[in-house]
């Protein structure tokens, strides 16, 4: 293995276990911060300077998707005008691995002033910044990564996930739900997914069908002649019965070799109760039941008969 490829490894190892470690040092002081958020009437403002700063924005941009109204604020702009924008209803993130970034510290006074809740996420305790909020979370992390000890890398991917934790707890506390991410992200893939039902996308014809009592021939023919690698099986009554994937075939063909696989019909190999869902469902439900149940396709029903095939293709 090549010094590279190690160093990588390295990298990425200690950045987990850094993540772990974080995680077992979550205490009651985390959810005293969540229930302050919680009880928040106006933002939630994050600080931060260079790569903190960009932290900082990450975790704006996360809480305010989640149902919880924030911005980020520069700490130089901050310093020359724009605290104005801040109001005695809001509470203020500041993010710093020292504890002692500059920008920061001039902006305590005017914390201080306002009597605004002030959370610090820092990398040391005993930093003034630590000292100086009602609350901190400490980020301290055993090793950054490289063998530059002083790039912060580890510390920076723990104050990012420990935003990405104070919003998955504030959303989790507010019941906030997927119709409630999908009226804040009308645009983009994921409100596409988020709002978008699988009849719009969902093919509806040619589909491949067959009768329970049809031959393994027929099954063989009806497959090649679609994209999907499935043939679906149906009674009498065009209600759905069973389905016959590649795989099926490919199974069969090993266990009845030479003339005896062509004997089958399709009863004889088909997997009955296949996954099926409804029209109106959501192509985000859709996607999870496709990854849930490690399968390419999903069999769209209406009373029990066919209407349309979802592959795992269509959803973009």
């Amino acid at each position: 293995m090549s010094n590279i490829l190690k160093t990588a490894q390295q990298v990425l190892r200690t950045e987990a276990a850094a993540l772990d470690y974080l995680s077992h040092q979550l205490d009651h002081t985390f959810e005293q911060v969540v229930t302050s958020l919680l009880g928040c009437r106006g933002k939630v403002v994050l600080c931060g300077m260079g790569k903190s700063g960009l932290v900082a924005r990450k975790i704006a941009a996360t809480l305010s998707s989640t149902g919880t109204p924030s911005f980020f604020l520069h700490p130089s702009e901050a310093i020359h005008g724009d605290w104005g924008c801040i109001s005695a209803e809001d509470c203020l993130i500041s993010v710093s691995h020292s504890g002692e970034t500059d920008e920061l510290l001039r902006l305590l006074p005017s914390i201080q002033a306002l009597g605004i809740v002030h959370i610090t996420i820092v990398g040391n305790p005993n930093s003034t910044l630590a000292q100086n909020a009602h609350w901190y979370l400490s980020t301290d992390v055993q090793e950054e990564g490289a063998s530059l000890t002083i790039v912060p890398m580890a510390s920076t991917l723990a104050s990012m996930a420990l935003g990405d934790a104070l919003a998955a707890a504030l959303l989790s506390s507010k019941n906030f739900s997927a119709d409630d991410f999908a009226k804040l992200h009308q645009g983009g893939n994921i409100g596409h997914k988020l709002v978008t039902p699988v009849r719009a996308v969902m093919q509806r014809e040619p589909l491949p069908t067959a009768h329970i009592d049809a031959p393994i021939q027929e099954i063989v023919v009806t497959m090649s002649s679609s994209n999907f690698g499935l043939v679906v099986l149906v009674d009498d009554h065009q209600k759905i019965t069973g389905i016959i994937t590649d795989g099926d075939l490919r199974r069969a063909l090993n266990q009845h070799p030479n003339a005896s696989f062509f004997d089958l019909i399709a009863q004889n190999i088909m997997t009955v109760s296949p996954k099926t869902i409804a029209p109106d469902t959501l192509i985000w439900e859709a996607e999870l039941l496709l990854q849930q149940y490690q399968i390419t396709a999903l069999l769209v029903a209406q009373s029990q008969q066919l209407v349309g095939i979802l592959d795992s293709y269509q959803i973009k």
